[in-house]
């Protein structure tokens, strides 16, 4: 089977390309890039006026499978995926059963395989049932295909207990990610600590909630060597806590959410649960710092944490509705509007979402390169659209955009040489 991409802006900030380039795919993998390929007895797609990268990679997602698919399932959040140009994702361990065994691992992978529309790479959780108190069987969750370990949702509150796990992690080659937060700082907060909460008579979480978190686990990364990535980055501590520790040389990586450099806590003003998240929604210091991060270098990368939830979990009081909204299809167009700010290049925007996770969690995907499997977004980067809740193919409809005119989307993406959604 063969397909000639042709006349697309090719944007592949792993190999340093952005020019007009055709693309030949055959049998899945890319053959060849070139200008004016032959078409011979391929199928052509016109990509003229488009922008055409490797298909996005989420590292961040939350599937809902097993146990919760009511909210999302494997096949509906990979279609999700689809929609938005991604590719690849990976997907946490809070599920029900909890990933922290071979026969979860094993079902996420086969049914993905079987009926999903992207890539999917488990992480497992680091300690078992995600209760902090003994570590998960690591070495076995590798075997099985976990590419990372989190209790994400949760933080490890015992530093011993993360201590063990980044060793262990270490020993696998693999990041341990963190989801840095104080819960005993938290203390039943449900959005940013300040004059806001205060105004709305809301209890507020303080940045140190995130920071004390931070500092712990990078200086325990810096103690054992390991790899530690770290989660939905929302505060000017932790991005600072994290440069300075680039800077001597510990093998830290990050991720910051749309929703964290795109909004403040000002959203919250009418109580509306989709913008009840976790980390909350915070200052507009803190967002500035975060898109300082992404500009320097100092965060890796952009990942949604996808986080569906029924309507039923978030249409009540906004102190007892559940934390996080979806975001696989939002994740392009806001991922553009850092470039149309000025804030990023588009080679830097389109490395944060598709070479630089693929480096994180250590897959082959991510590029164009000759004979690199054929995942693709074909981009168009100029038309306006509305954002629609009821239009997403997400099972739920929690986004923190709904009725935004956003601009650009994926007109088409592609799997392994085979178109899995188009527009």
């Amino acid at each position: 089977m063969k397909t000639l991409i042709k006349s697309g802006r090719v944007v592949d900030p792993a190999n340093k390309i952005d020019e007009k380039l055709d693309i030949l795919i055959v049998d899945g993998k890319i053959k060849e890039l070139a200008a004016n390929i032959d078409p011979g007895d391929a199928d052509v797609i016109n990509a003229a006026g488009l922008i055409v990268t490797p298909g996005l990679i989420d590292i961040h997602t939350h599937l809902r499978d097993p146990g919760y698919e009511y909210k999302e399932d494997i096949i509906s959040g990979t279609c999700a995926a689809a929609a938005g140009g991604v590719t690849s994702l990976t997907c946490m361990p809070n599920t029900s059963p909890v990933n922290d065994n071979l026969a979860v691992t094993q079902y996420i992978i086969n049914k993905a395989r079987e009926k999903g529309s992207a890539n999917v790479y488990p992480i497992g959780s680091i300690t078992k049932g995600m209760n902090g108190e003994m570590l998960a069987e690591m070495g076995e969750l590798k075997e099985g295909g976990c590419v990372g370990f989190s209790d994400d949702g949760l933080p490890v509150m015992n530093g011993e207990m993360m201590r063990r796990g980044l060793e262990y992690a270490k020993t696998f080659g693999v990041a341990i990610f963190t989801h840095a937060e104080d819960l005993s700082l938290v203390a039943g907060g449900c959005m940013n600590e300040g004059p806001i909460a205060t105004e709305l008579g809301l209890k507020g979480i303080p940045w140190v909630a995130e920071d004390a978190v931070t500092a712990r686990d990078v200086m325990l990364a810096e103690l054992t060597g390991a790899h530690l990535h770290v989660c939905h980055v929302s505060t000017k501590g932790s991005v600072d806590l994290i440069r300075h520790a680039k800077a001597r040389g510990v093998s830290v990586t990050c991720e910051a959410a749309p929703h964290h450099f795109m909004l403040t806590d000002e959203a919250v003003r009418g109580y509306d649960a989709n913008f009840k998240m976790n980390p909350p929604l915070r200052s507009q210091d803190d967002v500035d710092a975060v898109r300082v991060g992404l500009a320097d270098g100092t965060i890796d990368a952009i990942a949604t944490d996808h986080a569906p939830h029924h309507i039923d979990e978030k249409n009540v009081e906004f102190a007892i509705a559940l934390n996080g909204v979806v975001g696989l299809e939002t994740l392009l167009p806001l991922t553009l509007k850092l470039v149309s700010e000025k804030v990023l290049e588009l080679s830097q925007a389109i490395a944060l979402v598709t070479c630089n996770p693929a480096k994180i969690i250590g897959i082959d995907r991510g590029t164009l390169s000759v004979d690199a499997v054929a995942d693709l977004a074909l981009i168009n980067p100029n038309t306006e659209w509305t954002v629609e809740a009821n239009d997403l193919h997400s099972k739920s409809k929690n986004t923190a955009f709904n009725g935004q005119t956003l601009r650009g989307y994926a007109v088409r993406t592609i799997l392994a040489g085979k178109t899995v959604f188009e527009r």
